[in-house]
């Protein structure tokens, strides 16, 4: 995060606009609009800006720059001259006194950015590009202008009148939380948009008079193989409302910071030889939170029942008498399978479809291979990096033919994926050629054929 995004209050407090034009004005605007003092230093002065000046209560000082001027006197400096120099001058003494200070169009000499503004006041929404595209902030405050309602500030007023009862009564602020997530899910919401604040006031009082503290529930939920376009609306939801997420090393970063900023965050990775945590100790991770009235996301790489023992955690909350929900995720074989430009099945090619773990037991996978030797059909390895070489031979051993194509895709469906294409007799080698790291899932048939037509992400 490049900048750290604030909102000030100015209401009354003293600010200061160097420049007396056209920038200055629009720049005016906005401060008067926050409710601050107003000065402006400026040898000329625009008639709007002047009146934009005496309207807020402050003064204009018909002067050029000086660095003597009394730049502590202000809560912020905005430079918004036509000349380069002087913007860098007022950036400086600013800086040396340690004074909030914006050059307009010039990042190198910007304290803090003026964002792109969607006003539905109380409620105030701000978009920021660290001043690397102020075109692409103003268009996507466009967009959100369209889908955020005008009653969104009447609903944030109305929240605000009754904070402090609420506060009253409920005082754990994760159960306020909570309190508050149903209440805007509920009809209520429409009733303040309407401006039918009587009912509004009766709803939440019910509301407030019915509340009971919440009880714990977890959300299994299905990640997918990396892109977090790839996750489902229902997935977001609950990722953003979950107290406690606990994930695994299948979880792309960018995804994991989809989930609510605040929530505690537990790492559960397991690697090869290598479990941070064991799955029973998982299971009972699960149980307590909940226990303890938590909403608890457990985010799983792929889909939770897709070699994700997703099925083993959810019998063990049902034994403990907790409720959950399963969110179903598209897993590494469609994902990392699109991505690499290979189709799972093709009339031409494949008319089945078999997904298998690679996963090796005393050093050798345990596969039914006599069942798996069939030309018209795709075998999909999940986890077998490892055990490839042994995977290959077995299948030749059992029947299959040497030259049978095959596809590893590493990291699939992210920024890093690669995907390393051969035959079941060079395969091995080719990846060990290219150092390629897990997560990786193997594609076995004639459908990996068409990636060199069709392949499109790289």
């Amino acid at each position: 995060m490049d900048i750290f995004p604030i909102s000030l209050k100015l209401q009354q407090q003293p600010c200061l606009i160097v420049g007396g034009g056209n920038i200055a004005y629009r720049k005016a605007l906005l401060l008067t609009k926050a409710g601050a003092v107003l000065d402006v230093l400026s040898p000329q002065i625009d008639q709007q800006l002047l009146t934009l000046v005496q309207q807020s209560g402050g003064q204009y000082h018909p002067e050029k720059f000086n660095p003597d001027f009394p730049w502590l006197n202000y809560r912020l400096v905005i430079a918004a001259t036509d000349d380069a120099e002087v913007n860098c001058q007022v950036f400086e003494v600013c800086e040396e006194f340690k004074v909030l200070v914006n050059s307009v169009d010039d990042i190198p000499h910007c304290r803090f950015m003026v964002p792109a503004i969607i006003d539905r006041s109380p409620l105030v929404i701000s978009v920021a590009s660290n001043g690397t595209s102020p075109v692409l902030s103003r268009q996507i405050r466009t967009q959100l202008e369209s889908s955020i309602p005008h009653g969104m500030g009447k609903l944030a007023e109305f929240s605000g009148n009754w904070r402090a009862k609420v506060k009253e009564k409920i005082s754990n602020p994760d159960e306020r939380r909570i309190f508050w997530e149903n209440l805007y899910a509920s009809p209520l919401k429409e009733q303040v948009f309407n401006g039918n604040l009587d009912l509004a006031n009766q709803l939440i009082e019910q509301a407030l008079n019915q509340w009971k503290s919440p009880k714990g529930e977890v959300y299994l939920v299905g990640a997918g193989p990396g892109d977090p376009e790839l996750l489902t609306l229902k997935a977001l939801r609950l990722m953003q409302q979950a107290d406690v997420v606990i994930y695994d090393r299948l979880v792309s970063p960018p995804i994991l910071e989809l989930c609510r900023r605040d929530a505690d965050k537990v790492y559960v990775g397991k690697a090869r030889s290598n479990h941070a945590v064991p799955q029973e100790g998982i299971n009972a991770l699960l149980v307590k939170y909940a226990q303890q009235g938590k909403r608890v996301c457990r985010l799983k790489g792929g889909d939770p029942f897709i070699f994700g023992r997703g099925g083993e955690e959810i019998q063990e909350l049902f034994a403990a008498g907790v409720p959950f929900q399963v969110v179903p995720g598209v897993t590494a074989a469609s994902g990392c399978s699109a991505y690499a430009g290979i189709p799972l099945t093709h009339r031409d090619y494949a008319q089945s479809v078999r997904f298998l773990t690679g996963h090796l037991k005393e050093g050798s996978p345990e596969l039914p291979w006599s069942e798996l030797v069939y030309e018209n059909q795709t075998l999909v390895l999940y986890m077998g990096l490892v055990g490839l070489e042994k995977i290959c031979q077995k299948l030749i051993e059992h029947g299959q033919r040497p030259d049978m194509p095959v596809a590893l895709v590493s990291k699939g469906t992210t920024p890093e994926q690669k995907v390393v294409v051969g035959t079941l007799a060079d395969i091995a080698a080719k990846v060990d050629e290219h150092h390629i790291q897990a997560p990786t899932l193997t594609i076995i048939g004639e459908v990996v054929r068409l990636r060199e037509q069709l392949q499109w992400h790289e």
